[in-house]
């Protein structure tokens, strides 16, 4: 870490496992390339990893304080995967979704929203209206919206752990990359 890294601002990647970097060695998550990617191109921005695997939508917004206290300039806030495993209301996704995007709006901090989608045998009318629901918050709150996090990555050989759910380290980097461009709009170098 350069030191201007150390004083300079921060970038949250604040989610689940997919942030996290589930099942990948250390340095393997898409926000430790997301930071090599942003020191490549001249960002000054330190980016921390606050994925916790198993994390729902609620979670999400029990640990609101402890990201605002980090005072970060830029959070990329996702979550809402395990809520639609677990088959919780849509309602109750959005609400929570709502109100971590809104707090950290409210406190001046730049978001920008990645979203995720549910495998075909949740049926139609659910991932319908659950996808529907970062486009929405997207809208209400005028912040950049990746709808597909693991774009290029889901469904792509090497890409994808054995389960089917979370990013290998090379799908990792191709995340990093989808991200790259929803928040260095949001950055100052």
């Amino acid at each position: 870490m350069t030191p201007a890294q150390d004083n300079g601002p921060l970038l949250v990647c604040f989610g689940d496992s997919l942030t996290a970097g589930h099942g990948t060695d250390i340095g393997q998550s898409y926000p430790d390339y997301l930071q090599a990617d942003l020191d490549a191109r001249g960002y000054h921005y330190r980016v921390v990893n606050e994925g916790i695997s198993g994390n729902t939508t609620k979670d999400g917004v029990g640990r609101l304080a402890h990201i605002l206290s980090l005072k970060p300039a830029v959070v990329v806030v996702e979550f809402g995967g395990n809520d639609g495993l677990r088959g919780l209301p849509i309602a109750d996704t959005r609400a929570n979704l709502d109100k971590i995007v809104g707090t950290l709006k409210k406190n001046g901090i730049r978001v920008a929203l990645a979203g995720i989608t549910l495998p075909p045998n949740y049926g139609p009318d659910y991932i319908k209206q659950f996808d529907k629901t970062y486009t929405l918050l997207a809208a209400k709150y005028h912040v950049p919206l990746l709808p597909f996090l693991l774009k290029g990555v889901f469904g792509v050989p090497g890409m994808m752990q054995e389960d089917q759910t979370h990013a290998t380290a090379a799908g990792n980097k191709i995340v990093a990359k989808n991200v790259l461009p929803l928040v260095t709009p949001l950055m100052k170098r």
